[in-house]
């Protein structure tokens, strides 16, 4: 019993973990208003806005921050893995995307049947508007939690 009460008071697991989900909940709605269909597949998908990697990371780093300083060892791994995670996340994911678009776009033109049916998945990356939206979800989330794990812990 004490392992899944520690668990669910862990406030550098809860915390990301809250921010991923507000993300992908954001996504499914925005895709609802942005194209007038309910689209589920978006609460667990890569892409789009905002993003759920940075929001998770950047929840966990700031969280880090305010729990345990930003001089703590904890914060700088923190901050090194948003860091890494932001730059892939608008760098090479969002590139792979828009290499897929492009093989997809090759196949529809030459409509081989000696061609693969496969369709590559485009949405896998973000723009930076994407990332710096994720990363700002992660924050406000963090310090929504900070509050919380204060009152608990």
């Amino acid at each position: 019993m004490d392992f899944l009460r520690e668990l669910a008071t862990n406030p550098f697991l809860v915390t990301p973990i809250v921010a991923w989900f507000v993300a992908q909940l954001l996504k499914v709605i925005i895709n609802l208003i942005v194209n007038k269909k309910l689209i589920w597949e978006r609460l667990v998908g890569d892409g789009g806005m905002p993003s759920g990697h940075s929001a998770t990371v950047a929840s966990l780093a700031l969280i880090t921050a305010l729990m345990k300083g930003v001089g703590s060892f904890e914060f700088a791994i923190g901050a090194i893995l948003a860091i890494i995670v932001c730059h892939d996340a608008a760098g090479v994911r969002w590139e792979t995307g828009r290499q897929a678009r492009v093989l997809n776009d090759i196949i529809r033109i030459l409509e081989s049947k000696e061609l693969p049916e496969t369709k590559l998945k485009e949405l896998v990356g973000h723009t930076p508007l994407q990332v710096a939206m994720g990363i700002l979800v992660g924050a406000v989330v963090a310090v929504a939690m900070y509050f919380v794990w204060r009152v608990i812990l």
